[in-house]
């Protein structure tokens, strides 16, 4: 993929259930979930992520089919969470793996045998270690954190910090992007630490913020 170079990345990770907050969203939340990415990558944001694990193969497809087609006109690219059939059925632009799933390389080389070009692979990863694997492995880019504490990633063990994620970003060539209790109050500090972007679930959950939030980032002054 051609990665922009002047400005950072931004994944917009789905999630339904977190809009449930919101009382008027509450009863709509797949469409909502749709419109905020149709805002989103109106507003910038180059890359989704379809993490929707409570819905059946069918129901994960029509979501992505229907991400798909709001994404795709402002240049976006969809993602699916860990599911390359369905990622392959729905015809989305790339699949998004945790660090013990398939390695990168064989499931490119099942879409090449597809005639699928440029088909686009993320890894979650959450260490160093997880980081070299998933680049020598074939991804084309990494998420890695968290970064901060944040109550979702508990389940990770302690924050990496910023200094573990320097020697992240420093130690592999593909992109890696931030993840994990990143807001409008701490996101430059992982672009100084040298991640290619931020990745985010929380950031993209406030209808009435995305693009003021997206704008933010992408127009930041990023300096020491």
């Amino acid at each position: 993929m051609r990665w922009p170079q002047h400005k950072p990345l931004l994944y917009l990770i789905t999630d339904r259930q977190a809009l449930r907050h919101s009382p008027e969203l509450a009863a709509a939340t797949t469409q909502s979930q749709i419109e905020a990415i149709r805002t989103a990558t109106k507003s910038g944001c180059q890359l989704i992520q379809i993490r929707e694990k409570d819905l059946t193969a069918k129901s994960l497809g029509e979501f992505t089919s229907a991400a798909i087609s709001v994404a795709r006109p402002h240049g976006a690219r969809v993602l699916v969470n860990d599911r390359f059939d369905v990622a392959i059925a729905a015809g989305a632009d790339g699949v998004h793996l945790r660090v013990s799933s398939i390695p990168a390389r064989e499931i490119r080389a099942v879409a090449e045998d597809r005639g699928i070009k440029d088909f686009l692979i993320g890894v979650s990863t959450h260490s160093l270690a997880e980081a070299k694997a998933a680049e020598e492995g074939g991804a084309d880019f990494i998420v890695c954190g968290p970064v901060y504490h944040t109550p979702s990633k508990l389940a990770y063990g302690a924050p990496l910090g910023l200094e573990r994620f320097a020697e992240v970003c420093e130690a592999v060539k593909i992109p890696a992007l931030a993840l994990g209790g990143i807001n409008l109050s701490n996101f430059r500090e992982p672009l100084l630490h040298g991640a290619s972007g931020i990745a985010a679930i929380s950031l993209f959950t406030n209808p009435g913020k995305i693009e003021q939030n997206i704008q933010t980032i992408l127009n930041a002054q990023l300096t020491r």
